[in-house]
């Protein structure tokens, strides 16, 4: 049987290389203490110089091979360095990998001391002037460097599974059916051996044998069919374990548990279908970074980036732009029924032929190692946004559909009716601009009808808004993630979409606002959510939401005038109140975004009945009184409509008034000037019940907000927890412009992540916490001037916990 030892502990980390370092015998004093993941560089927040992660650093760490290793193949494995990386192992160079994002492998079996300690160098280079993908050019994100996931070692016997491919179509006709077969590659040092596959629901205790059949050849397929499986879907994503074993003469050599689930993905000319169904795709691009520390980031924050996908911003998909992400991530897509369209490393640029050679590598690597994950629905096979190159292409689609022939291939480009290799036409549609129509037509874009059809790109640059803009600003992002949405939705024939992007990101010097900063994203860096979160969040149905474009602070408006206001829910309703007077119940039809099934709700009405009620008017008075003044609220006086023009005349000629009162009436009822402070009261009606209060009115207090996504931590690998912070008034509304330092103190087993000091940006921000490798509580301070001292505790786990340790070993 196989074990693993997880090497993220005990290592020695240099910011330049030495070729010295290789040598068992190397003075490792100079060297800093490390775990992984790490990153070779931690940055600020912003404005900084990228060049200063681009360097060759080193990196050392001692492995015991026990005796009872010898005789057996040992692999090292690295999930992750970025980007160009060597390896030595006492001295001796062992393999060289040319891509940051996907994983390698070495068995170092015949170069280890047994019964001794070896000595395990790294030379990884994270400068971008290599010559394979994503580099060549400028590129629109930063690239990071350093041992960035996992490291661990796989003791295996001298027969043992190579790689087993589960496929998860599931067949749908007059019934459902979930054939099973499983690609199995197999190392065998003789003929003989029998492989058997188990099959159990996950979470379940008992496996139910499935099929065995014997070994004849390296590579051997095993079916069945005799069942009937529960389908993965996006909202009950149910999954199996597969578990495969290897066997001579009655005894188990090897065994591995594949997790899969059952389901037919379909593009389709005219759509997409899952199991069946037609499935709009409402998806966010994502890039693994984080602040400080880019790239390196453990499971769990891994993880909760999925959770905020699916639970928080209630999408259905992602797409990994633009490259292979964590397995961490993917594992968390696939238990959450989150459909992931991964694609190969780059940006617009192609390379000589050493370059392309790379990139074809690089799609059978990505397949080969992520193709059992049951959420990935698409290979994207082409460098993002690249031109055409017929060859090249030809050579990238022919690799994934060797590799997976149950998945369809797609390519993102910018360009319209380019030459279309793949099996889906994947285009970044930046057509809307605030006037234009939300996207184009599908007829209008690809160069076969016939072909699916996919936006795999919006908004974006077209747009960036920061969390800080004003409020018109944060309002207009907001809507124009609508607009696109709500056209998409129109659209029978086309796929979907994903939204550029789920967070905002560090960029280099050609992009972004000058200070590193791509300000695309619906969440900012810290993955607080901005006004056009709520678009996506009011679009599922498992939590309530209801979120007002507006602090209702008229002097945030250019002339005080109200403009627009926007009501973003999934209630079926939802009732304002002004200073406990009812105004009016917005209902889910009256939104003008017909084709979202949650779209925004305009506000266009602050009086309600009070003319009739309080100041007891006749009716037709009060109904063109109450058109002129909520026109004026959004116009401004000067900007009537003409088409009120009868109803003004009708008041100042047939019912006697004068622009005293009219403006009388506007101050107190619509611009609020001079009085007492208005209170706003907003109900979310859902069936017939209150299921969320919103509250605005002048602040009174200001605290902060803190949310921990865990604070049960592991130690025995880097566990990270993150800590997003928002400063809010009394009622939870975000405070956008309180831009105050908030100060941070740590005591116990952990660490910061990122400067003790950082100054919120739009009332939002964050920090991490990491764990020190010793059990024990960490307790996190946060200051502010203007607020009550928040202490969050953590608590490192005392339990070893062998799957994800440093130092021991795991039964695979």
């Amino acid at each position: 049987m196989r074990e693993r030892v997880y090497l993220n502990d005990g290592w020695k980390f240099s910011g330049m290389y030495e070729d010295r370092m290789r040598f068992p015998d190397f003075d490792e004093s100079g060297m800093e203490e490390v775990r992984l993941p790490h990153t070779c560089k931690e940055l600020p927040f912003h404005y900084f110089d990228e060049e200063l992660y681009q360097m060759v650093s080193g990196y050392r760490r001692k492995i015991f091979a026990p005796k009872n290793w010898q005789g057996k193949n040992v692999f090292l494995i690295f999930e992750g360095v970025a980007h160009e990386s060597e390896v030595f192992v006492n001295g001796k160079k062992v393999c060289e990998h040319h891509c940051g994002y996907t994983g390698f492998s070495i068995n170092i079996g015949d170069v280890l001391n047994y019964g001794a300690e070896n000595f395990l160098t790294v030379k990884a280079d994270s400068r971008e002037n290599l010559n394979f993908p994503p580099f060549g050019f400028v590129i629109d994100y930063m690239t990071y460097g350093g041992i960035y996931r996992d490291v661990y070692m796989e003791v295996r016997e001298q027969e043992y599974l190579e790689d087993i491919f589960v496929k998860p179509q599931a067949e749908i006709g007059q019934r459902i059916y979930t054939p099973l077969e499983s690609e199995i590659t197999v190392h065998m040092t003789e003929d003989g051996g029998l492989l058997r596959q188990w099959m159990r629901r996950k979470g379940e205790t008992e496996y139910q044998l499935l099929s065995e059949g014997e070994v004849k050849h390296k590579k051997e397929i095993l079916r069945f069919s005799n069942f009937q499986a529960e389908l993965w879907d996006v909202e009950h994503p149910v999954l199996y374990e597969i578990r495969t074993e290897l066997l001579r003469n009655g005894k188990i050599l090897d065994a591995q548990v594949v997790t899969t689930g059952f389901r037919k993905a379909e593009f389709r000319r005219d759509g997409f279908y899952l199991n069946g169904r037609k499935l709009k795709i409402r998806g966010l691009n994502r890039h693994q970074s984080y602040p400080y520390v880019g790239y390196a980031m453990p499971a769990s924050i891994q993880k909760m980036d999925a959770d905020i996908l699916k639970k928080e911003l209630g999408v259905n998909a992602v797409r990994t732009s633009h490259y292979p992400q964590s397995h961490y991530f993917l594992n968390r897509c696939d238990e959450l029924g989150l459909l992931v369209f991964t694609e190969i490393p780059g940006w617009q640029h192609i390379g000589d032929e050493k370059w392309k050679e790379q990139a074809v590598a690089n799609v059978r690597d990505m397949i080969l190692q992520y193709r059992n994950h049951t959420s990935i629905i698409l290979w994207g096979v082409r460098i993002n946004e690249s031109k055409d190159d017929d060859v090249f292409y030809e050579r990238t689609n022919a690799v994934a559909h060797e590799l997976d022939p149950t998945r369809l291939t797609g390519g993102v480009r910018a360009c319209k009716r380019s030459s279309l290799l793949e099996d889906v036409y994947t285009y970044n549609d930046f057509i809307h601009d605030g006037k234009q129509p939300g996207c184009e037509k599908k007829s209008g874009v690809t160069s076969d009808m016939e072909k699916p059809y996919l936006i795999s790109e919006y908004n974006g640059h077209m747009y960036p808004t920061k969390a800080y803009d004003c409020e018109n600003k944060r309002t207009e992002h907001a809507l124009r993630h609508a607009n696109v949405l709500n056209a998409v939705a129109g659209q029978s024939d086309i796929a979907g979409c994903f939204g550029w992007c789920m967070a905002d990101y560090n960029t280099h010097k050609d992009f972004g606002s000058g200070d590193r900063i791509c300000y695309h994203g619906v969440l900012d860096m810290f993955r607080n959510p901005k006004t056009a979160a709520a678009v996506y969040a009011s679009q599922q149905e498992e939590r309530p939401v209801l979120e007002i474009s507006s602090s209702m602070d008229i002097g945030e408006h250019p002339a005080s005038n109200w403009e627009n206001l926007y009501i973003f829910t999934n209630a079926d309703s939802v009732r304002m109140y002004k200073n406990e007077r009812f105004i009016h119940e917005y209902k889910r039809e009256e939104s003008h975004w017909h084709n979202l099934k949650h779209g925004p709700i305009l506000m266009d009405d602050f009086i309600g009945n009070a003319f009739e009620t309080e100041e007891h008017m006749p009716k037709g008075q009060a109904g063109s009184l109450k058109k002129l003044l909520n026109a004026a609220a959004h116009y401004g006086v000067a900007h009537i409509p003409k088409r009120l023009y009868p109803a003004i005349l009708k008041l100042f000629l047939g019912y006697r008034m004068n622009m005293a009162q009219v403006t009388d009436f506007y101050t107190r009822y619509v611009g609020d000037w001079g009085g007492a402070s208005t209170r706003y009261r907003f109900e979310a009606i859902k069936n017939n019940k209150v299921v969320k209060t919103v509250i605005k009115e002048p602040m009174k207090q200001v605290r902060l907000q803190v949310q921990a996504d865990h604070q049960q931590l592991k130690k025995n690998t880097v566990d990270v927890a993150a800590v997003r912070i928002q400063a809010v008034d009394e009622h939870g509304n975000i405070l956008n412009f309180y831009n105050e330092p908030i100060c941070f103190e740590i005591e116990g087993e952990g660490a910061l992540i990122g400067p003790p000091v950082i100054a919120l940006q739009g009332g939002m921000g964050g920090t991490y916490v990491k764990t020190k490798g010793l059990p024990g509580k960490i307790l996190l301070k946060i200051k502010s001037a203007q607020t009550e001292p928040i202490c969050v505790e953590f608590m490192v786990e005392i339990k070893e916990n062998t799957k994800e340790c440093s130092a021991e070993t795991e039964s695979v």
